[in-house]
């Protein structure tokens, strides 16, 4: 078995981490341990215990491994967990199991999802979609509404790291993944990661439920669109109340920290802020030149620069580096041109009180 590596934060760095984490006071953060594999450290119940105390909600994000036992699940319940997430990248074994490259990692999700519901930890799903596994969004969608996922989180993909190999899909591919997603968003919560843009489509959708138009006229979405809702079926509204995309962005509201203590802005944006074990997080979130450069709108470029939904929405920045080296740049993976909207002074009518809030928000920070 792999040995730790040598430069990873100790349990006494993790408590101190813990402490800077519930500094930045109320609303708490939510605390997400991640890897690799959280499941490896022999700390991880009392990190979660102590997270607990300095009332932080903590979550998991584990790997499908022969670790992610029903006793693991009771222990950190026990001590606290509120919820942990699962990757389910195909609806079947054979495309799960392919996507993650081992055997079985299919059913031990599945396994895991129901001994985390017998013991009253919330399930976020988390999906990473590729051209692998783009037609076969419908039937995720199915398990995760049938299996009761407190969230699908839908990941779109950044070619860095293990990613680089994968192949992405096209932009007006992702326009209609994005407007599948708000149409099974009225049955069940799901939100995106690093498709940042999901924020502008519910801004459009909305506008056009409002208005005489149809969404085929305004939006006009594409085949992979169609394809989904029939294999989906019917979506029949249940009377939940829709949470709006939530306004987080790299450096915006998200911070990641490695093993070994490093900050970033998104854990597919390799660009250090810092390290916890010399500057405190807060300080490092609020003042890095790198944060802040991220917050400013009006730094962005291409058509990013020139979109009118940008501060709401700013485009994936992690995606904009992996591609350009630049991570101001433009976001490749958006198909939307500037200023093509019909409906422009509604949406300045329903962007006015987000970025009031934001603003009032950002000076109690």
């Amino acid at each position: 078995m792999p040995t730790p590596d040598p430069s990873q934060l100790t349990t006494t760095d993790g408590l101190r981490l813990i402490d800077q984490v519930a500094a930045f006071g109320l609303p708490p953060p939510l605390f997400v341990l991640t890897g690799g594999d959280p499941l490896k450290r022999s700390d991880l119940s009392q990190l979660v215990r102590y997270a607990t105390s300095c009332s932080l909600p903590t979550s998991l994000s584990p790997s499908a491994t022969p670790l992610l036992s029903a006793q693991a699940l009771k222990e950190l319940k026990d001590a606290g967990l509120v919820a942990i997430s699962l990757s389910l990248d195909g609806s079947n074994a054979p495309i799960h199991d392919s996507f993650r490259g081992r055997e079985q990692t299919f059913k031990r999700t599945l396994e895991a999802w129901e001994h985390a519901h017998e013991i009253g930890l919330k399930v976020q799903i988390n999906t990473t979609v590729t051209k692998r596994n783009l037609l076969d969004l419908a039937a995720i969608a199915r398990t995760v509404r049938e299996r009761r996922a407190m969230t699908w989180s839908v990941f779109f993909l950044v070619q860095t790291g293990r990613g680089s190999g994968l192949q992405q899909i096209l932009p007006n591919e992702c326009e209609d993944v994005l407007n599948f997603l708000y149409d099974v968003g009225e049955i069940f919560p799901v939100k995106t990661t690093e498709g940042h843009h999901f924020k502008r489509v519910a801004l459009q959708r909305t506008i056009v439920e409002r208005s005489q138009d149809t969404l085929e006229s305004v939006l006009q979405p594409g085949e992979t669109y169609r394809y989904l809702r029939r294999e989906f079926g019917p979506i029949i509204p249940n009377g939940r109340r829709r949470r709006p995309p939530l306004d987080i962005n790299a450096a915006r509201g998200f911070v990641f920290i490695s093993h070994a203590g490093d900050v970033f802005p998104s854990g597919f944006l390799p660009m250090p802020a810092g390290n916890v074990r010399r500057i405190d997080l807060p300080s490092l979130y609020r003042s890095s030149s790198i944060f802040t450069a991220l917050r400013e709108a009006r730094l962005l470029k291409g058509r990013c620069g020139n979109c009118e939904f940008a501060p709401v929405c700013g485009g994936s920045r992690s995606r904009a580096f992996a591609q350009t080296g630049d991570l101001l740049a433009e976001d490749a993976l958006c198909a939307y041109e500037p200023g093509s909207f019909p409906y422009q002074a509604e949406l300045t009518g329903l962007l006015a009180p987000i970025l009031r809030d934001r603003e009032v928000n950002t000076i109690a920070k």
